[in-house]
Parts: C-alpha cells; structure tokens; sequence
C-alpha cells in the first residue's frame, strides 16, 4: 500500500481557536503533519469550553474542541511575554507552517507577523485566517460564522421564501474556510517542494465570507451572468422538477429527476403515466413552471408507500433517491461505518471515557486517512517540546511558576 500520510514531516504551529482554524489543521493532521497546538495558558482553545456535556466543559476537554483536534499536541504559552513569544520564534524556526486564526492586526501588535516570523523562518508558510481577510474595510470586524452566513446571501437562499430567512445548521462558513485554508496550505507546501517559490514561504490570506462565495457559483454566476435573482427554494432544487424533498408514509424522500427520461421513469414507477402528456409538465420548464401542482400529484402517491420501498423502486429504474435522515441515522449507515469515517479511542486522558469523533472526507489509496493519538489535554506536551528546543526541567519551571506557560 503506498504512503497514506503525504505531509509526514512537515511541521505545523497551530494558534488558531474554535473551528475554522482547528478544522484546517484536523485536515493537516489527519494528511500526516505533525501539528502542536499553541494555546494560552490556563484556558486553552475557546473550544475547551464548548459542547453538549457541561462536565466536559470544566474539564477544558469540551465536544467541540475533541470533534477536531485529535492527533495534535499542545503547548501552552503566553505570547505577551516576551519570554513566550522567543518560544514561539523557536519553534517557527523548525516549522514548516504557521496557521492563525485572530482578528486582523493582533499578531502585528505582538510582533509575530509574517514579516516578524519570516526573518527567523525565510521559508515559513504563514496562514492567517479571518472573517474577512486581512484588508479592506471589514477587516477588523468581528466575524462569527453566523454573521459570515448572514453577509455572504447564503441565508436568503436558505429555506423557503415566504417564511423568512434560516441559518445553514452546522456552522458552514467557519468549516468552509477551513477546508479553503487547508487547500491553500497544501499547495505553498507543494510549490515550495517544486522550487517555485525560490524555496522561499508565503502569506496566505484565508476570508471566510470570500471563502463561502466562491462555493456559490451556481447561484452567483445566475445572477452575475444571467440576471437572475437567487431565492430561497426550499427544499426544491432551482435547476429542475421534480427534484426536492417529498412526503412518504413514514418521512420524507429526496428525488432528483432531473433529466426527461428520468422524470417519465418516476411516472412509471408511481403509475402516473398520464403525466407524461400533460401539457404542465412537458419539458424541464414547463415542469418548473408547474412545481406545486407537480409535487401535489407525486405526493399524492408517494404517502401510500414507505420511503425504503420507494427509494428502492426509483433507484432499480436509474432515478437517484434517497431517505431524509437525522444525523444519528446518517452515522448508522454501513457506508459511513465500513469506510473508516469515525475514530474510536479508548480511555482518553482528561475525558476519563472513551470518545469517537470524525476523521476527514477523504480516502488515500483507498484508506482513510487517521491519527493515532486523541486530543490532547491542555498543555501535555510542554515539557517535551521545550526540552527538544533546548530548556532545561528548571528553566521550564520557572516559566511556569511565572505564568509564561
């Protein structure tokens, strides 16, 4: 089996909190890179703090912050003190890469930068994630992935149109520029080992509202190039019908007619032939035209049969169809099981217990991708790290005694 771990031996520092910077560097670390985790003392990633079990929370080992930082180390530092911040310049000097996740303007004022950083490492690929990009005239302003949903339009395409507007319901735009950010990084490294870069590093500038954006080229590029206005469409697709969400017996199926033979097929299956010939559901238009009235009549029959049974008929006759599941039935399915999705790691230390939490989207050479340690407890790795970058048991202690650490 070839190598399954394409970033073993490259270094990443990562100072990044809650999601779209940790989710970046879950990606990194699950592709083979050894990640430490820089973290404040004392409190740690925000994430620490964050999730479904309050016990957890105290802890400083909450839900959130174990769903993506399994396989990273953790040192703690205070990058105020100048003491911690020659730390940093320590391990950025062994580093391959630097990902960042504060509001723009805050590294420059602790003189970490990536002009600061880039003296001491001239080939250090420094990744610097906001809300809105480090110019321009948002850049200071607070971004939650709420507020990037907000301004980026996706919540007026969201939902149905008459009934105001929703939130995508995980947290979309920090995970978006996550993934943007971790892209980027991949290829810096992959140009710096091409020599394309003179052997040099780079700044990567990550927006998660551009980031988001430039996901939407459907509904963007409509506008853009055909004038058209996006709405919000439900759960029906705007390109064609029937092709959405419909009622069963026992829930909801999702159909995805979206050629002409495919939607005679659905008439075939629900014995609706005389649909075929009506003159409201003729070609793809007509039958956009006509949604409503279309939507009625399949459903009509679809709520006399179970969604297993239909998915099944619509399937055998080359119509895509699949149930509307909740999230623990989605994880319930054997394609989610038998491909390696989900990491089991017993008797985690500072969770007593043990935990499965997600790996990445992505198979290598037909394996997926994994890490082989579980999230790290605040600051377990400092004296391992500080011992490889030369410090002595008693300079480590006094550095912790003094709040450096």
């Amino acid at each position: 089996m070839q190598n399954t771990k394409p970033l073993h031996g490259v270094t990443v520092l990562d100072l990044t909190n809650v999601l779209a910077g940790p989710f970046c560097c879950h990606q990194l670390a699950h592709l083979g890179a050894t990640v430490i985790k820089v973290e404040a003392p004392g409190r740690g990633d925000l994430a620490r703090q964050l999730g479904a079990d309050a016990g957890l929370n105290e802890k400083l080992m909450g839900v959130s912050f174990l769903a993506q930082n399994a396989g990273k180390k953790s040192i703690t530092l205070n990058l105020k003190d100048p003491r911690g911040k020659d730390i940093l310049k320590k391990l950025v000097k062994k580093a391959d890469v630097l990902v960042e996740n504060f509001r723009p303007g805050v590294m420059d004022r602790l003189e970490l930068d990536y002009d600061a950083l880039s003296k001491v490492n001239p080939a250090l690929i420094y990744c610097a994630i906001s809300g809105f990009g480090q110019n321009g005239p948002m850049k200071k302003l607070p971004a939650y992935d709420q507020i990037v949903q907000g301004l980026s339009g996706i919540m007026t395409i969201t939902g149905e149109e008459d009934k105001g507007t929703y939130r995508v319901g995980y947290p979309v735009a920090d995970t978006i520029g996550g993934l943007t950010a971790a892209c980027a990084i991949s290829s810096a490294l992959a140009g710096r080992a091409l020599g394309n870069n003179e052997g040099k590093g780079s700044f990567i500038d990550i927006s998660m509202l551009e980031s988001v954006v430039a996901t939407m080229g459907w509904v963007v590029s409509n506008f853009l190039i055909a004038g058209q206005q996006p709405t919000a469409n439900g759960n029906d697709n705007f390109t064609s019908s029937p092709s959405g969400a419909f009622r069963t017996a026992d829930g909801q199926i999702n159909i995805a007619a979206n050629k002409q033979e495919q939607f005679e097929a659905v008439c075939d299956v629900l014995e609706l032939d005389a649909l075929k010939a009506d003159p409201r559901f003729l070609t793809r238009s007509d039958r956009l035209s006509n949604r409503k009235e279309l939507a009625e009549l399949l459903e009509s029959v679809l709520q006399t049969g179970r969604t297993d049974d239909w998915v099944l008929a619509f399937n055998a006759v080359g119509v895509p169809a699949g149930a509307v599941l909740t999230v623990p039935q989605a994880l319930s399915l054997p394609q989610i099981a038998d491909r390696g999705m989900i990491a089991d790691f017993a008797s985690v230390p500072g969770v007593e217990r043990d935990i499965r939490v997600l790996r990445t989207g992505m198979k290598l050479n037909g394996e997926a991708p994994s890490v082989d340690a579980p999230p790290p407890v605040l600051g377990q790795d400092n004296e391992t790290i500080l011992a490889g970058l030369g410090l002595s048991v008693d300079e480590i202690k006094t550095l912790k005694a003094e709040g450096v650490l």
